[in-house]
């Protein structure tokens, strides 16, 4: 059988985000598939950017990150999103990719896709499991097959229990609070496992 076509689509401002999106890569090309990692294009204005250390370093560092187009969503029998939380929904960044595939949607194209989602937020409780919940909406009215880590791995458990898709709390500092690689590549591995048996 032809392996699984898997996009990963990720917005990240300061990096957390590209970080689960690397990870899922690694698990996934590990696990067989073909990868595509690409980000959603930018909204914010430069001059808001700049003000940022953080978020300019991260902008100029994944400069040759290829964007996101809607072929990304019509080549891929799988897909990986991955965003931020803001005020307890998906990032507007993120959000406006979605929106925007409307002929895809009309076309049928995002029929039986199968669908994981990631999320960060900068406290435990800042909206992380709405971020994906509000994500999979949209995909219910994709018509996507949507699957979720559930407790399918102990890496659950230490990542902070999020049965919707892994999400992680950033501190002060930009960094991870949890460690949450191996729920990551667990969540990228069972996507791929569910897309072969879909495909097939």
């Amino acid at each position: 059988m032809e392996k699984v076509k898997l996009s990963i689509i990720y917005y990240s401002s300061t990096g957390i985000n590209y970080q689960l999106a690397t990870w899922a890569k690694e698990a996934a090309t590990e696990a067989g598939a073909e990868v595509r990692l690409v980000k959603v294009p930018e909204l914010a204005p430069e001059s808001a950017i700049a003000q940022n250390p953080a978020w300019k370093a991260h902008y100029e560092a994944t400069k040759d990150v290829k964007e996101a187009t809607s072929d990304d969503i019509e080549w891929a029998d799988a897909i990986i999103f991955s965003t931020p939380t803001r005020f307890g929904n998906v990032a507007s960044q993120m959000k406006q990719f979605i929106d925007m595939q409307g002929g895809l949607w009309s076309a049928g194209k995002t029929t039986n896709k199968v669908v994981s989602a990631m999320s960060s937020a900068s406290n435990p409780h800042g909206g992380q499991e709405a971020t994906v919940l509000s994500l999979y909406t949209s995909m219910m009215h994709w018509g996507a097959i949507i699957v979720p880590p559930g407790y399918t791995d102990d890496s659950a458990f230490v990542s902070g229990g999020n049965p919707y898709g892994v999400s992680v709390t950033q501190d002060q500092n930009g960094k991870m609070v949890e460690d949450v690689e191996a729920a990551v590549k667990h969540q990228a591995k069972r996507t791929i496992e569910i897309a072969k048996k879909i495909k097939a």
